[in-house]
């Protein structure tokens, strides 16, 4: 069976909810594994206010026996803390209270759609889903994933190489010791210089009620050659990873080896 993921939950609900398929039985895992994960989401200078609520535990409620998979879906809850205080507006049953409906979408998101789409009258029935939140619930799922990979000798490394207009240097010879203190930048950068000038882009942007966006690079060791395949369109493997790329939220462009870059090199 193919590792596939999906997830539920809006992002001032109960909580997150992530099942993962495909998992091999056997495989070893720990709390800690998808925990430390879940505390890296939360890193990061000029982070929101809703990184200082939560602090995300994994609950694993399936799959899993005395620290090993058992080959069935694992199923994990995050819970929401910041749910007390949206307990009325976000309950799943009916509440006696009148709850104001939000009518006014943000543009760049998909609440206009989403009401289009469904017949919403209430904005929030579309940006509760539509949330950065539901990244919580990918990100415990790829915790699994990555304890799968590293069984088999992949490791998965990233870092940022803008945020803005600040740009960090590429390097050309990246080894998984490379990324050693990676998070140790307040902004995952390895050139401290370039770290320090995207913490003043950050904040510069923040005192002018701004947000800015950015580039990061995720390099993966150890892969073997034949992972997807060129015979079908739907298993090339560049086209899997820029969908799964492009599905999370925000995210507006996606390049694979040199990428955009090509375009301004002879073949």
């Amino acid at each position: 069976m193919a590792l596939r993921f999906t997830t539920a939950g809006e992002s001032h609900g109960p909580g997150l909810t992530a099942v993962v398929e495909g998992l091999p039985a056997g495989l070893s895992l720990t709390p800690e594994e998808i925990d430390r994960d879940l505390a890296r989401r939360q890193l990061g200078h000029g982070r929101g206010g809703r990184m200082k609520i939560e602090k995300d535990r994994a609950e694993v409620t399936a799959g899993l026996r005395h620290g090993r998979t058992l080959g069935s879906p694992v199923a994990m809850q995050v819970v929401n803390l910041d749910f007390a205080n949206w307990e009325e507006r976000m309950s799943p049953w009916p509440v006696e209270a009148e709850i104001e409906e939000v009518h006014l979408p943000r543009p760049g998101h998909a609440d206009l759609a989403g009401v289009q789409k469904f017949g919403f009258t209430d904005v929030r029935n579309v940006l509760e889903r539509a949330s950065a939140r539901e990244t919580a619930a990918r990100v415990a799922c790829g915790a699994l994933a990555r304890a799968y990979l590293r069984a088999l000798g992949v490791e998965v490394r990233s870092h940022v190489l803008q945020i803005g207009t600040v740009r960090t240097t590429e390097r050309e010879s990246l080894s998984p010791e490379s990324f050693e203190g990676v998070d140790d930048s307040p902004v995952r950068c390895l050139d401290p210089e370039a770290s320090a000038a995207m913490v003043d882009e950050i904040d510069n942007a923040r005192r002018a009620n701004e947000s800015l966006g950015g580039v990061f690079e995720v390099i993966a060791f150890g892969c073997v050659p034949g992972l997807g395949s060129y015979v079908s369109w739907d298993e090339r493997l560049d086209g899997r990873l820029g969908q799964a790329i492009m599905s999370i939220q925000a995210m507006k462009g996606v390049s694979i080896g040199d990428g955009f870059a090509v375009a301004g090199k002879v073949g």
